[in-house]
């Protein structure tokens, strides 16, 4: 059914202007709500109008620029979505996967790089065994909740890089 013949059937309706309302906003939200969807070419003041304000923004190779959308602490992604130099959209991806990670050069990365790229991690804490920050994002993996941290020793560069399954959703571990 289009969406106008729905519109027009919900202003009969008892209350149509809430429900109208309602579902307008569901709908923009959605749109906000996906940047991996955003279709290539398109402008930069769209990509800004549909999904928000970026997490990050860093400038690429040639005057293109990368938008960083992370739904950390609480998501479990972050996407990238790349412009041209005309701030055209050529590449989205959802970023928080085993693929992506193995892209992190340990010794050479830097903690710049990570937020870059990243977006500010879920959680920040420190361990006895390391000297540095460790920085935690959430993400799923074929299906599988998972915790990436990312050791960053005091002169801000990356020397460990890992992933563990995060316990809050499995059968043995339980919040109540």
């Amino acid at each position: 059914m289009p969406l106008s013949t729905v519109f027009r059937r919900l202003g009969r309706a008892p209350l149509s202007g809430l429900l109208t309302a309602g579902l307008l906003a569901a709908l923009l939200a959605g749109c906000a709500t996906n940047p991996d969807r955003l279709p290539l070419g398109m402008g930069a003041d769209q990509v800004l109008q549909a999904s928000g304000r970026p997490t990050s923004r860093m400038a690429l190779p040639g005057g293109g620029e990368r938008l960083v959308y992370s739904r950390q602490p609480a998501g479990q992604q972050v996407y990238q979505v790349d412009l041209d130099a005309q701030g055209r959209v050529v590449r989205r991806e959802q970023v928080l996967d085993e693929a992506f990670f193995a892209r992190v050069a340990l010794d050479r990365w830097t903690r710049e790089d990570i937020l870059q790229n990243f977006g500010p991690p879920a959680e920040q804490s420190r361990v006895y065994a390391f000297k540095g920050d460790v920085w935690t994002y959430r993400y799923v993996q074929n299906g599988i909740d998972r915790l990436w941290h990312v050791h960053i020793d005091p002169q801000g560069v990356v020397r460990q890089a890992y992933s563990t399954d995060e316990p809050r959703h499995t059968d043995d571990f339980m919040i109540w």
